[in-house]
Order: C-alpha cells, then structure tokens, then sequence
C-alpha cells in the first residue's frame, strides 16, 4: 500500500499475522470475522490507521 509499510518490530509482526491465520485473514483486533474485517480492513483502506499496527505511515 502505497504511504504505509510493515512496522519493522518483527516480534510484533509475528503475532499479527499469527491472529490473522487463526482467523483466516481477517484482522485479530477486529471482533467477528465479517467482510470488512479481511486484512487490510475497510476501516484501514478509508482511514489509513491500522489499530493492530501491522501497517505503519511511512
């Protein structure tokens, strides 16, 4: 995504993506698995704010 990258802190990375496949892609801050909720969510693509910190502004 064009303006963020993926926050450098490895550590914190793992987890992400570790809640995103036990939730199947959709993002581990996120209750239920809707739509809206596949990462990136709809609230990050509009807003450009990534609660979980997976994406971060460049």
């Amino acid at each position: 995504m064009k303006g963020y990258r993926i926050n450098p802190d490895m550590e914190h990375v793992t987890r992400i993506i570790t809640g995103l496949q036990k939730k199947d892609g959709h993002c581990p801050c996120k209750i239920g698995q809707a739509e809206e909720n596949l990462c990136p969510c709809d609230e990050f693509v509009s807003t450009g704010v990534c609660h979980c910190k997976l994406f971060l502004p460049k």
